[in-house]
C-alpha cells in the first residue's frame, strides 16, 4: 500500500475513533419534553394509535426530529413496544430488538416515559402497539410510522 493511502486510511480511522465518544455523548442525556396538546385519540386498533403517539412524540420532542431523509448510515435502530392504560400513562416499553449502537436503547426508553401521559386510547382503553426508532449519530430520530425515508 502506498504511503497517501496508508495516510488518508489512518486519518479515516482516527477521525472514526475519535467520532465514537462524541456520538455517544448524545445519549447520556434525555431531551427536555415540550408539551402538547394531549387530545383522546380515537384510533379502534393499535396500527391506527402507532400514529397519533408517533405523532405526540414528534411534538414531545420537536427539537430530536430530523428533518428530511435520513442518513444512509443510521447510528442506531430499535423496535419498541409500548404499552399505554386509558388515561395515556406509559404502563410498559419492551425493546424488542437492540440497537447496535448499546447508549441508545436507554434513551429512547427513557424518552417514551418522560413524554407521558400520551392520547388516552378511547375506544381501546388500553394499547399496545410498536414503533422502529430510526436514529443518527447527532441524537436526532424519526419513526418508522412517521419516517420520510432514507438518502
Amino acid at each position: 500500500m502506498n504511503t497517501p493511502r496508508l495516510a488518508l486510511l489512518a486519518a479515516v480511522t482516527t477521525a472514526a475513533v475519535l467520532a465514537a465518544p462524541l456520538a455517544h455523548a448524545q445519549f447520556k442525556n434525555t431531551p427536555a419534553v415540550q408539551k402538547a396538546a394531549n387530545a383522546p385519540s380515537n384510533a379502534d386498533s393499535a396500527t391506527a394509535y402507532k400514529k397519533d403517539a408517533a405523532r405526540h412524540l414528534y411534538a414531545a420532542y420537536a427539537k430530536q426530529i430530523h428533518k428530511g431523509k435520513m442518513p444512509p448510515l443510521l447510528y442506531g435502530v430499535a423496535i419498541i413496544e409500548t404499552e399505554i392504560d386509558a388515561h395515556g400513562f406509559v404502563q410498559d416499553v419492551r425493546v424488542v430488538r437492540q440497537p447496535a449502537a448499546a447508549e441508545v436503547t436507554p434513551w429512547a426508553v427513557e424518552m417514551i416515559k418522560k413524554a407521558a401521559p400520551f392520547p388516552a386510547p378511547a375506544k381501546m382503553g388500553n394499547v399496545k402497539y410498536t414503533d422502529i426508532w430510526l436514529v443518527d449519530k447527532s441524537g436526532r430520530f424519526q419513526l418508522d410510522t412517521l419516517t420520510e425515508g432514507q438518502r
